[in-house]
């Protein structure tokens, strides 16, 4: 005897269509050094800026920059959020919200609309509070190849 059914009164199970990702998950613009990895250049238009490894570059119209530890970023950042746990090193301005985790430092031409440190998170350079208009990125002129000295350091607590 044979077991085979005609494909009509077989089972039929559609597989359902995949819903298309929202607008909101496929848009995120994020770009991540990881570590080992050197990246020199340019970086305009992202979202996200994770710092594993080593960048030097300049970024403009960024939304959010975060330097894991162990990370180095040297150059130029116009961001609305700042979270450092490595090493930032150039010019910075933030539009919003600065802040330096306890194993962070910075050298730099800052500038942050709010700023929170971390016991043991060190700030050094010329530092600039501002109040900065809701919505919007501060312009950054692009860092100097060479590193000038710091025009202010603020010593570490004990």
């Amino acid at each position: 005897m044979s077991s085979w059914k005609p494909a009509s009164t077989m089972a039929h199970n559609p597989v359902p269509p995949q819903k298309p990702e929202s607008a909101s998950q496929t848009a995120t613009r994020k770009l991540v050094v990881g570590r080992g990895i050197v990246f020199s250049g340019e970086i305009k238009s992202c979202d996200c800026l994770v710092v594993e490894g080593t960048v030097k570059a300049n970024i403009a119209d960024c939304h959010d920059i975060n330097i894991a530890e162990g990370g180095l970023f040297t150059g130029s950042a116009a961001v609305d959020r700042a979270e450092i746990r490595g090493r930032f090193e150039g010019t910075l301005a933030v539009a919003e919200h600065l802040l330096i985790h306890s194993t962070g430092r910075v050298a730099a031409e800052a500038r942050y609309n709010q700023i929170e440190i971390e016991r043991g998170g060190e700030i050094s350079g010329t530092i600039q509070a501002q109040a900065q208009a809701q919505g919007t990125t501060p312009v950054v002129k692009p860092a100097p190849e060479a590193t000038q000295p710091a025009a202010v350091a603020m010593p570490r607590r004990a």
